[in-house]
């Protein structure tokens, strides 16, 4: 029974240890379904004015970043962090179907682009970092003269997948129409380059949405990285936060103002820090159940060999032996129970993240030792009173009472 405790307490440990190892990129992963991370404008839409007490903010409609410049988001020394990246480019139109005309907004972005950074090749758009944008119908070509309407603007429009729409006069397909539950619903939404030749603007996009893995906002995330030198800006620069990917980012597209988008990543922190605190919960919770289970069967064992005690006592065993005797069982208990139990713990945590997180945990080897020592404090804690007592066991009053 102790053995089998042991085991389930030790089974529990290194399946909570293992998720809260890994948690954090499961759940950086799982919140970018929610979302672009990093926002990255051009760097006058940043700098503020002040002439006699007001703020003037400088007119930034000729503010753009080049769209050749995209590509190098890639080449950061985080890269493999980045999810996703889709540039906007927005002008306002006239759509007409029919009788029906309305002023709207055409939205330029990637769908799913095929773009290259050195010898590597690699698909960025909407299709990535805006998961929740439902279509009914077909997501147009990147270099087509195909359009997304919004789910709003269709039904006022009265325009269904397949139908024409003339935008800013030219004779465009509607693809299909767009639900996202936001503003893209009353608007027109198509290839970057068509935006780019209806407005004007060839070559230039006005935002950049960046879906990032990053790790959850502290302290030191936040320190300015000109205040640090040495090797406490190598730490902040090679660690994957928000701010320090933004950084990266500013440093390879030129004129260019990244930042990350603040309520996504404070809940991030929020919700890894509520999942950590409920597996540390669990695993106290079980490890604290385990060395009770081990107390009382020790306790009984014991009990049950106080004769045996007793006997070793009368025949010139001295106190030290005695508790050597039943630390040797209590450690082969652990032994047992913490190989098993680590074992257990990996299939556990394996099924959990697929049910969970639908991927895989991984339990690293690194743990095993950590989870040995576990199992031997838990069983040792458990035995340490009931061992006591046996060592304080009178020979003659247990003898006696055997007869």
């Amino acid at each position: 029974m102790a053995a089998v405790a042991i085991t389930l307490g030790v089974a529990v440990a290194t399946a909570t240890i293992a998720i809260a190892t890994d948690i954090g990129d499961k759940v950086s992963e799982e919140l970018r379904s929610f979302g672009a991370n990093i926002s990255v404008v051009p760097q006058e839409d940043t700098l503020d004015l002040n002439v006699g007490g007001v703020n003037i903010k400088p007119a930034s409609e000729g503010a753009y970043l080049n769209e050749a410049e995209l590509p190098k988001i890639k080449g950061i020394f985080w890269r493999n962090n980045i999810r996703g990246f889709a540039p906007f480019l927005s002008t306002s139109v006239q759509a007409r179907s029919g009788a029906e005309s309305r002023n709207v907004e055409l939205i330029g972005t990637y769908f799913a682009k095929q773009l290259r950074y050195g010898k590597d090749e690699f698909v960025e758009g909407v299709t990535k970092t805006s998961p929740w944008w439902k279509v009914q119908g077909e997501w147009p070509a990147d270099d087509s003269q195909r359009v997304l309407v919004g789910a709003r603007l269709a039904q006022g429009l009265n325009v269904k997948p397949g139908d024409a729409l003339t935008v800013a006069g030219r004779q465009l397909t509607v693809a299909g129409v767009l639900r996202t539950g936001a503003g893209e619903e009353d608007a027109v939404v198509g290839p970057l380059t068509l935006a780019q030749d209806i407005a004007g603007k060839p070559g230039v996009v006005r935002s950049i949405l960046v879906s990032a893995v990053t790790k959850p906002e502290d302290a030191f995330a936040r320190t300015d990285p000109r205040t640090l030198k040495g090797p406490a800006y190598d730490r902040w620069y090679c660690s994957p936060y928000a701010l320090s990917i933004a950084h990266q980012i500013e440093e390879v597209i030129p004129n260019a103002h990244a930042e990350q988008i603040r309520r996504v990543a404070q809940n991030e922190g929020k919700v890894l820090n509520r999942i950590k605190g409920l597996m540390l919960l669990i695993t106290i919770a079980a490890l604290c159940a385990a060395a009770l289970a081990v107390s009382a069967a020790m306790a009984t064992a014991i009990m049950e060999r106080r004769t045996e005690v007793g006997l070793m006592k009368a025949m010139g065993a001295d106190n030290s032996s005695v508790a050597a005797l039943f630390m040797t069982e209590a450690g082969v208990l652990a032994t047992i129970g913490g190989v098993v139990g680590f074992a257990l713990g990996g299939v556990l945590a394996a099924q959990i993240g697929r049910s969970i997180f639908n991927s895989s945990i991984s339990l690293q080897p690194v743990l095993f030792p950590i989870v040995l020592a576990v199992a031997f404090l838990v069983t040792y804690g458990g035995s340490i009173a009931s061992i006591r007592r046996a060592v304080r066991l009178d020979p003659a009053h247990v003898l006696r009472g055997s007869q």
